[in-house]
């Protein structure tokens, strides 16, 4: 009996059937995933974002299985080789791996040494000593000669035979399942450099010689072999001992120790070496690649929703730097809104009349346009920059140091000329750096997420997969934080769950030509938006100010009515709801339930009317790094400091400590417990206090550590003790003197 889809995915995913009926309808019906998550609640049973992508992504796992079980059974039937045993082994087949073994023996091949023997008419004597039965093997191998077939020796006859045997036992889907298990289970990386490529390969050091079992291998490891191997530095083979795998092979095809059984044997060795040990390994580094990069994507995706999703200034007036020495440092001010009012350019760091040049314009600007903040790129000249202007002693003002990765990107980019025609790439630059420290979601989602810095060799790694992942990890970002639909730019916008690249573009095209938006029923005249993408859309737009006071939350429009009836049951207006928690908590929710809206929604509703459009994001604080650190040299080992968290990956997390360099925490140094994820204790952009354990100027290495010095405890005294006594101890003291008075 063939299991449905359904029951596969709720078992493998401990989910109610129902549960995965209804969200796979709702996919199939183009509901996005942020959608069915906050507003289909009641019909999915309330499941989150990570478990319809899984539902999701399981789904058309075995949507493809299913059709190239329709591909396998076409091409046998095309064939003539169908038949119902076949047929059931072909539709009931569970894994991909196990299709294409039950397929392998019918799948159309270039010429083989079997196919070979087969056109020399040998079949038949593969299949008598198959058989294994006590036969005169010479005397039955001598009736296949044929000159002109080139069968003209017994051993030319005898070979001819073994070739088919040894193609159909590598060939046998049962072999190819227990081999491929024991290659799993035992199999091991081995890795040596290249002879001569010693030098060249100094960055994979730890892999001159190296060994490890591929079930413990971690993925960064992996794919730094699989990069050496690329690069033509490294050996890298998947190994396994002979002694593990032929044993069984031998079990299930040699019967007997007659004449027959020895060539079966020969044949057997024959096809593993050849055949199937060569197919084994190639299927192997097949799946422990996929398997390294579906950890280094996650870690990349994981660190990629951290970024977007870290604290924003908000609505500042806005300074920004992007420095330099020699070429000076890019100047712009933004207004609140981010936009450009005026660029030039300073040079703190060319000597002392440039620097004082540098000072006046600094405090001129800041005058000028009210400065609120400060950002300064990271880069070359970041930390010497940050000490300069620092010593100007700007009253009232904000200074940090914003990462840059992706903002030399940015401003080359077809967006950014678009955005800004008339200014070079420098002017766009430190734009970017400005804008990412207001709301480094709105800014990051203009360049590409591999090129923002916090991956683990996310070029190395299935770029399908990889960018799957991250759309799905910006969409859930920005549909979790909602956007501003009258200031949003349209690379923002298309990732609003319903839209996509041309509806945001029409959208802006709109707000062009007749103002902002009024209130979020106005989507509907947008070109080409329907009811299904305003359906979508629309609860994750927000309009301040705007004509429903509803239209600056996350109530989606459809429960407008909902709300009214709330207020109106309460003789208010939905404002004074929204205002007055008394009011909300007198409500009976059970009032307001029906099929489509149950407490999950209505719990979510009173959640927006207390606090509407609230942003899920923490709150900015400032950071700033230690005065006279700047470059490596000024490092000691023991030195204390302030650092930035910039990337997570599998092995611990990069931290920023303002020298030009990231320090490496390693994951055994990420606290002073056990710590198996880098993720449970740091994540990206977050502020720590790091201790340098070792400094690698030649390599440019520094090594960190996050453990803090654990006290011994100090020896306490006969009185401390006595008065430190566990409070059951004491109670039976008192007791006991207690009981001596009465007797």
């Amino acid at each position: 009996m063939i299991t449905s889809h359904e029951t596969i995915v709720s078992q493998e995913l401990s989910l109610a059937e129902k549960q995965v009926r209804t969200t796979i309808a709702l996919l199939d019906e183009g509901a996005t995933i942020p959608f069915i998550s906050r507003y289909r609640k009641e019909l999915t049973g309330s499941l989150d974002e990570v478990q319809i992508t899984a539902i999701r992504d399981r789904i058309q796992q075995l949507r493809d299985l299913d059709k190239r079980k329709e591909a396998v059974l076409k091409s046998i039937t095309d064939q003539g080789k169908l038949n119902p045993i076949l047929e059931e082994q072909v539709k009931s087949a569970e894994t991909m791996a196990l299709l294409e073994d039950i397929y392998l023996p019918y799948k159309p091949k270039r010429k083989t040494r079997a196919s070979v023997a087969r056109e020399k008419g040998l079949a038949p004597l593969a299949d008598l000593i198959f058989a294994q039965n006590n036969i005169d093997i010479e005397a039955e191998a001598a009736a296949y000669l044929d000159e002109e077939k080139g069968v003209t020796t017994l051993e030319e006859a005898l070979a001819g035979a073994r070739d088919i045997i040894a193609e159909q036992i590598a060939e046998d889907a049962e072999v190819r399942a227990k081999t491929r298990k024991v290659f799993l289970s035992k199999g091991e990386f081995v890795s040596r450099v290249i002879p001569g490529k010693e030098e060249a390969a100094l960055k994979f050091k730890d892999y001159y010689e190296w060994s490890e079992s591929l079930q413990q291998a971690p993925s960064h490891r992996v794919l730094a072999m699989r990069r050496g191997e690329k690069e033509e530095l490294l050996y890298l083979d998947i190994e396994v001992a002979e002694d593990q795998v032929l044993p069984g092979i031998a079990k299930q095809f040699v019967k007997g120790n007659n004449e027959a059984a020895k060539q079966v044997e020969l044949a057997m060795i024959d096809g593993y070496k050849r055949l199937l040990k060569p197919s084994m390994e190639t299927e192997i580094r097949v799946l422990t690649r996929q398997k390294a990069d579906e950890e280094a994507i996650k870690v990349f995706a994981d660190n990629v929703r951290q970024l977007l999703l870290a604290a924003p200034l908000g609505q500042k007036r806005l300074l920004a730097l992007d420095p330099g020495f020699r070429t000076g440092c890019k100047t712009v001010v933004l207004d609140a809104q981010g936009n450009l009012l005026e660029n030039t350019a300073i040079y703190p760091h060319t000597g002392a009349n440039a620097a004082l040049e540098a000072e006046k314009t600094i405090k001129h600007l800041v005058s000028k346009h009210d400065v609120e903040a400060i950002a300064i790129g990271n880069g070359t000249a970041g930390r010497e920059t940050e000490e300069f202007v620092r010593k100007l002693n700007l009253s009232n003002i904000t200074i940090v140091m914003v990462n840059e990765s992706g903002a030399s990107i940015y401003s080359a980019s077809e967006t950014a000329r678009e955005e800004f025609p008339d200014h070079d790439v420098t002017v766009r630059g430190a734009v970017s750096i400005g804008r990412r420290l207001m709301d480094p979601l709105a800014e990051l989602v203009k360049i590409d997420p591999k090129s923002i810095g916090v991956g683990q060799y996310q070029h190395d790694v299935d770029q399908n997969k990889l960018q799957s992942a991250l759309d799905d990890t910006v969409i859930s970002c920005v549909n979790a934080v909602g956007v501003e639909l009258n200031t949003a730019s349209k690379q923002i916008l298309a990732y609003i769950s319903g839209l996509g690249p041309a509806l945001a573009q029409q959208i802006v095209n709109f707000r062009k030509e007749n103002g902002p938006f009024k209130s979020r029923r106005e989507l509907k005249k947008v070109p080409r938006l329907g009811e299904k993408a305003f359906e979508q859309a629309a609860g994750f737009l927000r309009i301040r100010n705007a004509e429903h006071p509803l239209d600056a939350s996350a109530v989606h429009p459809e429960r407008y009515a909902l709300v009214e009836q709330m207020a109106k049951d309460l003789n208010v207006s939905v404002p004074e709801l929204m205002k007055d928690e008394k009011l909300r908590k007198s409500l009976d929710l059970k009032k307001y339930m029906s099929d489509e809206v149950g407490l999950p929604t209505l719990n979510d509703i009173l959640a927006e009317l207390a606090k509407p459009g609230l942003d899920p994001r923490e709150q900015f604080e400032a950071f700033s790094f230690t005065d006279g650190v700047n470059s490596v040299a000024d490092l000691r080992v023991g030195m204390k400091l302030p650092g930035i968290v910039t990337n997570i990956t599998n092995f611990g997390a990069f931290v920023d400590i303002g020298v030009h360099q990231d320090g490496l925490v390693h994951l055994s140094q990420l606290a002073n417990h056990f710590v198996s994820d880098p993720h449970e204790v740091v994540k990206v952009q977050q502020p720590v206090m790091v201790t340098v354990t070792e400094i690698d100027e030649k390599r440019n290495r520094i090594s960190l550590t996050m453990k803090t010095e654990e006290k011994a405890p100090r020896k306490r005294n006969d009185r401390e003790k006595k008065d430190n006594r566990a409070p059951e101890t004491d109670m039976a003291s008192k007791l006991a003197a207690l009981a001596s008075k009465f007797k």
